[in-house]
């Protein structure tokens, strides 16, 4: 049996989503920034509604606190903008958003319970890809959906 020991290196395992240079100086923009700049690129009428409705998905959300770090980080980035428009419109009402990072009972499984739903579909086997078109075409062939008809 091989044990090992852990500690100072499970609190670094979640900062590579709020400081990603740590992992890598190609990667510098943190996991709220990509969040706020993906709900800023949407039309103007869904935003309020997408910041307060962020729902983690997959493993690597399940650290302790990350929903409150996210949401603390994003609320953070979202006065600042705000305070900078307010700023622009004196006497007017004063603008509010809330960020709202929810996380849900399934959030471990929710990406397979998906998988498995796409898996069970009648035209899923036309839609695969092989391992051995994967192999001839390489990753590329991830980039067609037929689904989709792309």
């Amino acid at each position: 049996m091989v044990s090992l020991d852990v500690g100072y290196e499970s609190f670094l395992a979640p900062e590579m989503f709020f400081h990603p240079e740590f992992v890598n100086k190609d990667f510098v923009k943190p996991l709220e920034e990509v969040v706020d700049d993906a709900i800023q690129s949407c039309p103007v009428e869904y935003r309020i509604k997408l910041y307060n409705n962020i729902v983690l998905s997959g493993g690597s959300t399940l650290f302790k606190d990350f929903d409150v770090r996210l949401q603390t980080m994003l609320q953070k980035r979202i006065n600042t903008r705000l305070d900078q428009f307010n700023a622009k419109a004196p006497g007017s009402e004063k603008a509010t958003i809330e960020a709202k990072v929810s996380q849900n009972i399934v959030q471990r499984y929710a990406v397979w319970f998906g998988g498995s739903v796409l898996g069970s579909q009648e035209y899923f086997p036309q839609v695969c890809k092989s391992r051995e078109q994967y192999a001839e075409f390489g990753p590329s062939i991830c980039r067609h959906n037929a689904i989709f008809q792309q």
